[in-house]
């Protein structure tokens, strides 16, 4: 595959395969954001980042199970770097110790990357279960974006903090003793 991609040219196959590799690259990311985050309360940062993963998985999982029924075995044709200019984030942009708004940004634009995916891949598609398949998952997509957005608007001043930094924060000790105490 190019680095460009080009929807005409994509075969069933590998529109398939790419859109297995966007959510299993998903389901890893969202996996890896909730476990460095860290969830201390429901509704946090780690918390929404497992909802999504679970989700990323379960759409991994309707991909691949229709993928075998028409493709059975066959080797996939992508790599796993042809996502980075379909869904994946930049390289580089998910840091180990970003802070939650950092996350949902990355998160943000990934998810709008699949929906242009999606969107774009269901034009070419003459598959109709594979074609109803794209519109749905693209619609989730656009929920999906809904979704951080609102979250991203809520936030408050101290999701902007990079967990790496917490330490040189001016009130990292009250901050760490007000966890220890009220937690």
């Amino acid at each position: 595959m190019s680095a460009k991609l080009d929807f005409s040219k994509l075969s069933l196959m590998d529109a398939l395969d790419l859109a297995t590799l966007i959510e299993v690259e998903a389901f890893k990311r969202y996996t890896q954001f909730a476990e460095r985050l860290g969830s201390s309360a429901e509704g946090d940062a780690a918390s929404v980042f497992e909802s999504m993963a679970v989700n990323e998985n379960k759409h991994g999982e309707q991909i691949a199970e229709r993928r075998i029924a028409l493709f059975g075995d066959q080797r996939p044709r992508v790599k796993i770097t042809d996502i980075f200019d379909v869904e994946a984030p930049d390289y580089g942009a998910p840091t180990s110790g970003m802070s939650p708004l950092k996350a949902y940004w990355v998160a943000l634009s990934a998810e709008k990357k699949a929906f242009a995916f999606y969107d774009q891949a269901r034009r070419h598609v003459n598959q109709p279960e594979v074609k109803a398949l794209f519109e749905e998952l693209r619609d989730e997509e656009a929920e999906h974006v809904q979704m951080i957005e609102a979250i991203i608007a809520k936030l408050p001043p101290a999701a902007r903090i990079d967990l790496e930094d917490e330490d040189s924060h001016p009130n990292s000790d009250v901050r760490r003793l007000a966890k220890d105490r009220f937690e």
